[in-house]
């Protein structure tokens, strides 16, 4: 049965992520409360509450979970043992079981490797001879990885031909174990799906996106994206498939490499709206936000169907300083997200320039 309006939805974290879900949900009337240390966490701003609690507060969650009528989160490292808590008072969505399999990036692998989803190959790495044999493996060359934490390119170090001493070297700058080793893909572009996945199993994915990264982090995504249509519906597929293995509710974002012959490697899932899906509130009727609301509220998908082409571009650190000039252009969706500071590093905004659709 559906959340009526005025029910509560609770969100834990208070980035720009569950701002952009606040926005959403209060079109639907829903109230909504943040769980978030920071007292400046910018989703706060724009809810009915704000409870400054630790992740790790029994107590605190307990409370929080008794004045919900339903419970999402906005990043992926909500600890698993939070979630659980919650969730044995208050349904959380999309459940547990998702964090799991996204906090550690060789528990992710293996996860899509067994839903049929392919990936770059894969070792966990907890020594100088663990690393040693994976990338004699891989021909010398990897990418090493944090298996938790890691986020916009941080945690990992790319490794091609390295010494010995290099290695040693990024062993030590990741901390030495609880690592992973990825093989390099040769991909020739980067690809995402956001999709959702109601209560009831049904399915609507937006159209994928073409995107480019700087530094680690995704600064510029593209539709419709620049590749075939045969690739594109691999990636609806393989999402699919992700969806119904995890008995996910919500939305998803699927990251993939393209590789020259058109193929697809699963890079990472994120069991959240994505950055990837942000040029959706621009560019569609039901954007990717409104589409997690009405996942875990139990109302039924709406029409993911783009009515332009569109370029979403981030703003990060002193770029928020061209938003005036932006603002003299026509057919350009400015969002920004209520951040004090802007540090180096730190996205701050978005834009989406919108296009005739072909």
């Amino acid at each position: 049965m559906a959340l009526k309006a005025g029910s509560t939805i609770g969100i834990l974290g208070g980035g720009q992520l569950g701002r952009m879900l606040a926005m959403a949900a209060a079109r639907f009337s829903y109230r909504i409360v943040i769980f978030d240390p920071d007292p400046l966490a910018p989703a706060a701003q724009l809810a009915a509450d704000h409870v400054r609690a630790q992740y790790d507060d029994v107590a605190a969650l307990e409370a929080f979970a008794r004045r919900c009528d339903v419970v999402t989160f906005e990043f992926e490292n909500v600890p698993v043992a939070a979630a659980k808590l919650i969730n044995a008072i208050t349904p959380v969505f999309p459940g547990p079981k998702a964090l799991e399999v996204a906090q550690d990036r060789i528990h992710e692998k293996t996860f899509l490797n067994a839903a049929g989803v392919a990936t770059a190959p894969f070792w966990p790495v907890d020594s100088p001879d663990d690393l040693e044999i994976a990338l004699d493996r891989l021909g010398g060359s990897g990418v090493l990885k944090t298996r938790r934490m890691g986020y916009d390119g941080k945690g990992q170090v790319v490794l091609k031909q390295a010494s010995g001493a290099i290695q040693v070297n990024a062993l030590a700058d990741l901390g030495g174990n609880n690592l992973i080793i990825e093989g390099l893909a040769p991909f020739a572009s980067e690809l995402s799906v956001i999709a959702a996945r109601a209560r009831d199993g049904s399915v609507r994915t937006h159209d994928p996106a073409s995107n480019v990264h700087r530094n680690g982090m995704l600064a510029i995504s593209t539709v419709p994206a620049a590749v075939s249509a045969s690739t594109c519906a691999a990636a609806v597929e393989a999402t699919r498939k992700i969806l119904s293995a995890l008995d996910y509710v919500g939305v998803l974002g699927v990251e993939f490499f393209v590789l020259e012959s058109g193929e697809i490697l699963a890079n990472e899932i994120a069991p959240r709206v994505h950055n990837s899906g942000h040029w959706t509130e621009a560019a569609c009727a039901i954007s990717q936000f409104e589409q997690h609301v009405r996942a875990i509220a139990g109302l039924p998908l709406g029409d993911p169907r783009r009515h332009s082409d569109c370029v979403m571009e981030n703003l990060v650190g002193s770029e928020i300083e061209r938003v005036e000039a932006l603002c003299a252009q026509s057919n350009v969706f400015i969002h920004l997200y209520g951040k004090d500071e802007a540090r180096a590093g730190r996205k701050m905004g978005h834009f989406t320039r919108l296009l005739p659709k072909t």
